[in-house]
């Protein structure tokens, strides 16, 4: 049954590489262009989710972990690992699918972050993180029953805020460079025609839904999740305990040959070297993302799109304290070099829609 995370991840790696779905490019079009677009995506994939998800919770189909929240380290976690994944080019999604791409950056990226991941969780800086997320941490779990209110009044409340973002962008649709067409049909659509950031969305809404049943099929009490298999990876390697070899870790290895299918079949794969500064960036960077996602429990999928569906604070939490890491790391590392005439700091950019051959 564990194979089923491969599948998921190769499939979740396909879409990730053709919607180019990065939230590190979500939430610093908002810090420096005032664009909401792919937030706003963003959070339509995390209520696609959570319709789906309470509909299961709902019925006793599926079992759902939600922690009670560490403040401390999950505000300070999600703020770093806010900052890491803009100097590192991308978020977990992002340097995952770029990987596959052929950027050899997100390839440094990703073997820092996964390795901080796994030194913060099972190497020398353990006992610190058991403290930051065991010792600090609440019974506090989901907002619906602190407040002993009804999930479904939290669904209500995000769809609508969702309905409405995506109502206020309907208006001027963004254009999109004319690529040449080799395909007809489904093909074209699939492979050479730029994807809408909503169809993207409620495509890895839909699929981050599927994960619970298949991972709960193999004991495993959650759905996606990137750092703690990325760390388990590690861990493997370093130690040969194939314990750590599970649904998640079968997933998180599916993601790069899904993205490389993605983009072999449309044409954009190749293999891209980093100049000096970018590679100390990307080392940084994913050093940083290591250690923040490690304290703050999760990334970006695990935290700031999994656990948002469940209502957790620390999803939330983790939601908002990444926004503002990235802000920071925006305005700093990208508005700053801008002034100074320096080259920025390379991100990936959903918006840049129009594809390099």
């Amino acid at each position: 049954m564990i194979l089923t995370g491969l599948a998921l991840g190769i499939a979740l790696g396909f879409v990730f590489q053709r919607g180019r779905f990065c939230v590190t490019g979500a939430f610093r079009d908002v810090w420096l262009s005032g664009s909401k677009r792919w937030l706003t995506a963003f959070l339509l994939a995390i209520a696609v989710q959570a319709v789906l998800v309470q509909g299961l919770l709902g019925q006793d189909l599926i079992v759902a972990k939600v922690p009670g929240i560490a403040w401390a380290a999950v505000i300070g976690g999600s703020f770093m690992f806010g900052i890491g994944i803009v100097l590192a080019g991308g978020c977990a999604t992002g340097t995952y699918y770029r990987s596959g791409e052929g950027l050899i950056g997100s390839w440094i990226a990703l073997l820092f972050y996964a390795g901080f991941a796994s030194i913060m969780k099972y190497g020398a800086l353990s006992p610190f993180t058991e403290q930051a997320l065991g010792e600090q941490r609440t019974e506090l779990t989901t907002i619906h029953e602190s407040l002993g209110i009804s999930p479904w009044l939290l669904v209500a409340v995000l769809v609508g805020v969702t309905g409405w973002l995506i109502w206020q962008q309907r208006v001027s649709p963004q254009k999109v460079a004319r690529l040449e067409t080799t395909r007809t049909g489904f093909a074209h659509l699939l492979l050479e025609r730029p994807w809408s950031p909503y169809a993207s969305a409620v495509a890895v809404g839909v699929l981050a839904a599927i994960a619970f049943p298949l991972s709960n099929a193999t004991g495993r009490e959650s759905g996606l999740g990137i750092t703690t298999p990325s760390a388990n990876i590690v861990n493997f390697l370093t130690t040969g305990d194939v314990t750590k070899i599970d649904w998640g870790v079968l997933f998180v290895l599916g993601l790069i040959p899904g993205s490389y299918l993605a983009a072999k079949l449309s044409g954009e794969f190749r293999l891209r070297a980093p100049d000096a500064k970018t590679t100390v960036r990307a080392i940084a960077g994913g050093t940083i993302m290591g250690v923040g996602a490690a304290l703050a429990g999760g990334c970006t999928i695990g935290n700031a799109l999994v656990q948002t569906a469940l209502f957790s604070y620390q999803g939330w939490t983790a939601f908002l304290f990444t926004f503002l890491g990235v802000g920071v790391a925006a305005r700093f590392f990208i508005q700053t070099h801008r002034r100074a005439g320096a080259q920025p700091v390379p991100v990936t950019t959903p918006d840049a829609l129009v594809r390099t051959n």
